[in-house]
């Protein structure tokens, strides 16, 4: 694909792409860190969105390490086919399984805000092999 674009517009491809990896890596980050911080917090969201209840801190750390290994390798482009396809299917659970809060959508308004990241997310994916500015591929 890039072969086809002009230097110039390659340039924009490969910072544009950055830009919406380092988006999405800052949300997931704070999502992670979360876990750690505040893991009742956690365990709150994984009973009312995911219908698990009871789910230990400890698990909570150890899912934040995970986590974090994963959110360091998609910020640094490390195997992205695997990375981003992950980092993609998470957010896209996390944002199918809110379908409550966008029923009443003027009451959750910053749910929506799940959309445009899902966006990037797949053009993250869709778009990996363009994505080359400052990844370790």
């Amino acid at each position: 694909m890039s072969d086809q674009l002009s230097m110039p517009m390659q340039k924009k491809l490969q910072w544009s792409l950055l830009s919406l990896r380092l988006g999405v890596f800052i949300v997931m980050l704070m999502w992670t860190l979360d876990k750690f911080v505040n893991p009742g917090h956690g365990a709150a969201i994984f009973e009312k969105f995911y219908g698990l209840p009871s789910v230990s801190a400890n698990l909570f750390y150890v899912l934040g390490i995970a986590q974090l290994i994963l959110v360091l390798a998609f910020v640094i482009g490390y195997k992205k086919r695997l990375t981003y396809g992950i980092i993609l299917l998470m957010h896209a659970g996390s944002t199918f399984s809110s379908y409550k809060q966008y029923l009443d959508g003027f009451n959750n308004l910053l749910f929506f805000a799940a959309w445009p990241m899902l966006a990037a997310c797949l053009t993250l994916y869709l778009l990996r092999d363009a994505d080359t500015k400052l990844t370790v591929s």
